[in-house]
C-alpha cells in the first residue's frame, strides 16, 4: 500500500512540474509588466501560446537532419526524468529518487542543453549557429560552477543526495547559517539567474547582439516549438524548486507520506516560489542591462563563490549535524 501511495505521489509531482510550470512563467511576465507600468500579457498567456503552437504546422529547414526533429523530444524527456527524482513536493525520496543525485540531475540538465546546441547547429542558419556558439561558450563556465556548488553541498551533507541535504539544512541551524552554505546558496542563485534567462541583457530577444536562447530555437515552429518552450518552462520551475527546497528554504514540506501531505507541500512551494519570483523580478528590473560578454564575468563570480564555499569549510568549518 505504501508503495502504491509513493507511486501516486510521484505521479502528482511530475504532473505538478508539467502542468504548473507555464503558470510560473506567466506570473513572472505579468509581474515584470506591472513593475514596468504596462498592462502586459495575462498570467495564462503561456498556456494560450502552447495551445496555439500545438495546432500549427511544423516547418523544417531544408538542410537539417533527423537530429533537428528529435532534439525537442529528447530534451523534453530529459526534463521529465528529472521531475521524477528531484525534491519538489516531498522531503523524502520517491521510488525513482535513487536513480539520480544532484550531480546526475545536473548531467541531465546538461544533456538537454547540449542537445539544444547540437540541434541549433543542425539547423545550419547563421543566427542559430551564432546563438549555439555563444551558449556553448557560456556553458563552458556554467558547468564548472555547478560542479563547485555540488562540492560545497557534499561538504555539508557528505553526499550529493538532495533529500539528505534538505533534511540536514532543515534540522541544523548551524549548518544553515554556516559560511559554506551561504556561499553555496549565493553561487547557485547566480547560476539560476543565468540558466533561466533572467539576466537583463543590453540587447535581448532576437536582436543579433544579445541573441541566446531565442536564437537557438528560431527555426522551430508548430508542435516542435511548443515542446521546446514547454521544456524551458519545466527547467525554470525545477531549478527554482531545487533552489528553494534544498538550499534557501528547506522547511515547510510535509513528511507525511500521503496525498494530503503532498498537496500541503505543493501549497507551501507556491508560496516560496512567489517570494522567489518577486526577488527575481526586482533584480531583473532594477539592475542595469549587461553587455553580452559580461555574462562571463557574472559566471566567474558565481564560480568564485562556489570555490570559496569549499575553502570556507576547510578554514572555518561548518555546523554540527
Amino acid at each position: 500500500m505504501d508503495e502504491l501511495i509513493l507511486q501516486l505521489i510521484n505521479f502528482i509531482q511530475v504532473g505538478t512540474v508539467v502542468l504548473v510550470s507555464p503558470l510560473v512563467a506567466g506570473i513572472i511576465n505579468r509581474l515584470k509588466a506591472i513593475v514596468e507600468s504596462r498592462h502586459g500579457p495575462p498570467i495564462l498567456q503561456p498556456y494560450y501560446d502552447l495551445s496555439k503552437l500545438f495546432k500549427k504546422e511544423v516547418v523544417v529547414p531544408d538542410r537539417s537532419s533527423i537530429i533537428f526533429l528529435l532534439a525537442p523530444f529528447l530534451s523534453f524527456s530529459a526534463y521529465l526524468v528529472i521531475s521524477l527524482v528531484v525534491p519538489i513536493v516531498t522531503p523524502y525520496p520517491l521510488p525513482y529518487g535513487i536513480l539520480l543525485d544532484l550531480l546526475g540531475g545536473a548531467l541531465m540538465f546538461g544533456f538537454a542543453g547540449i542537445v539544444g546546441i547540437i540541434a541549433a547547429m543542425d539547423a545550419r542558419t547563421n543566427y542559430t549557429i551564432l546563438s549555439a556558439s555563444r551558449s556553448a561558450t557560456f556553458t563552458a563556465l556554467a558547468e564548472p560552477t555547478l560542479i563547485m556548488v555540488f562540492f560545497g553541498v557534499a561538504t555539508i551533507s557528505g553526499t550529493n543526495n538532495p533529500y539528505v541535504t534538505n533534511n540536514i539544512l532543515a534540522s541544523s541551524p548551524s549548518w544553515y547559517l554556516s559560511a559554506t552554505h551561504i556561499l553555496v546558496m549565493g553561487a547557485f542563485f547566480m547560476l539560476l539567474l543565468f540558466e533561466t534567462g533572467r539576466l537583463p541583457l543590453e540587447s535581448s530577444g532576437l536582436m543579433e547582439f544579445g541573441m541566446l536562447d531565442d536564437g537557438k530555437v528560431m527555426e522551430y515552429s508548430g508542435k516542435l516549438l511548443a515542446l521546446v518552450k514547454w521544456g524551458g518552462y519545466m527547467k525554470q520551475f525545477m531549478l527554482m524548486a531545487v533552489f528553494l527546497n534544498v538550499f534557501a528554504l528547506p522547511w515547510w514540506m510535509s513528511s507525511d507520506v500521503s496525498v494530503a501531505g503532498t498537496f500541503y507541500s505543493i501549497v507551501t512551494l507556491f508560496l516560496k516560489l512567489f517570494a522567489l519570483i518577486l526577488v527575481i523580478v526586482v533584480i531583473e528590473e532594477s539592475l542595469a542591462k549587461l553587455r553580452l560578454f559580461k555574462i562571463l564575468d557574472f559566471l566567474a563570480i558565481s564560480f568564485s563563490l562556489g570555490l570559496l564555499s569549499v575553502i570556507a569549510y576547510f578554514l572555518v568549518g561548518g555546523g554540527g549535524i
